[in-house]
């Protein structure tokens, strides 16, 4: 078997572990021991072991090594959720105290429509504020124990979305989390959000996809689509896309959605880069020893330029994004060419 063929038969398999793994009563699907054990890295290295673990545990596929490794991160994500809760009481109570209510987005704000804490891991706490409201927070931050809470601030929403800060904040929802008051973004904005930003970052974790397909189907009956899919009909057919991803990998259910029609259409380039992108953890597909040098250091040591340029070539699905393209059949090389160019050119003006 090929190289590219032996990648997307391995994503194929992680796309058939991970189908409706995140509902309250997930498929369990056909499979081997060693199709486990050969995607097992992949899986615990992208996040997505305690979903695998939910799929597999009541199967003798439990009981296989693999199985063990994909139980033990469903108990550390378990008390990993644990721990970000006394996070965001603590740290949320505190700006709660001082007025201020933040909008939390990604992490939290997806992880708690799972049917389980601890199913969907993530990192610190990533919080937007207004901007009258971002000084405040950094001084009331400042003042708390920096070893009790992890957080990411934001002033207003311009590295998630295009939409105004004020559009985006009038539509937020107030959640409650033990004592502490935060906001989350409104379902359309949110799933809107989470579609692009994955595909911004050329989708690489299933997890991603399993975001879109929880927001899909746990969307309120009167979810508006134009308000989600917005006035950018090259972004909406973005949105569309990974919602059809989700369709046609993950087993989600798309009907009733814009989408719906292009599950079982999207261009075959994509659909093979993502199946290549899963089949391979993400240290991988981005080798650190490649990024332990600075770009500025190949002025004067040219030695070694064309290898990490090689690995650092664009994926086809974020340079798409990038360049605002179409995803339509087309090649997508001029694409990457295209990117990568706009990037050398942004690095020799710094």
């Amino acid at each position: 078997m090929s190289q590219p063929h032996a990648s997307k038969a391995l994503g194929r398999i992680v796309a058939r572990v991970l189908q409706t793994s995140w509902r309250s009563e997930p498929e369990v699907p056909s499979l081997v021991e060693n199709e486990l054990n050969q995607i097992a890295p992949a899986l615990l290295k992208c996040g997505a072991g305690a979903l695998a673990w939910r799929v597999i545990s009541g199967s003798a596929l439990a009981e296989t090594s693999s199985g063990a490794k994909l139980q033990q991160a469903y108990r550390v994500h378990s008390l990993q959720a644990a721990m970000h809760a006394a996070e965001i009481d603590y740290a949320i109570g505190a700006l709660n105290r001082a007025g201020v209510e933040p909008v939390l987005v990604k992490g939290w704000s997806i992880a708690r429509l799972y049917p389980e804490a601890g199913l969907r891991p993530y990192g610190d706490l990533d919080l937007c504020f207004a901007p009258e409201e971002y000084r405040v927070a950094l001084s009331v931050l400042s003042e708390l124990d920096p070893t009790r809470f992890v957080v990411d601030l934001h002033e207003g929403f311009g590295k998630l979305d295009s939409l105004p800060d004020r559009e985006l904040l009038e539509r937020t929802e107030r959640v409650r989390v033990g004592g502490a008051v935060l906001r989350v973004l409104g379902e359309e904005d949110h799933l809107r959000i989470l579609c692009t930003h994955s595909l911004r970052h050329g989708l690489w974790r299933p997890l991603w996809l399993s975001d879109i397909s929880v927001a899909i189907e746990r969307r309120k009956a009167d979810f508006d689509w134009t308000r989600c899919l917005g006035e950018d009909d090259r972004q909406a057919d973005w949105v569309r896309c990974a919602i059809a991803l989700a369709g046609e990998l993950l087993g989600a259910d798309v009907s009733g959605t814009p989408a719906s029609e292009r599950v079982g259409s999207l261009p075959a380039w994509l659909v093979a880069r993502v199946l290549k992108n899963w089949s391979r953890p993400y240290p991988e597909l981005y080798p650190p020893q490649v990024y332990s040098r600075p770009m500025a250091s190949y002025i004067s040591r040219p030695s070694g330029l064309f290898q990490t340029l090689s690995v650092r070539w664009t994926d086809p699905i974020e340079a798409s994004v990038r360049m605002r393209a179409p995803f339509n059949w087309v090649p997508r090389f001029p694409y990457q060419l295209g990117y990568m160019t706009l990037r050398v050119t942004r690095f020799l003006r710094r």
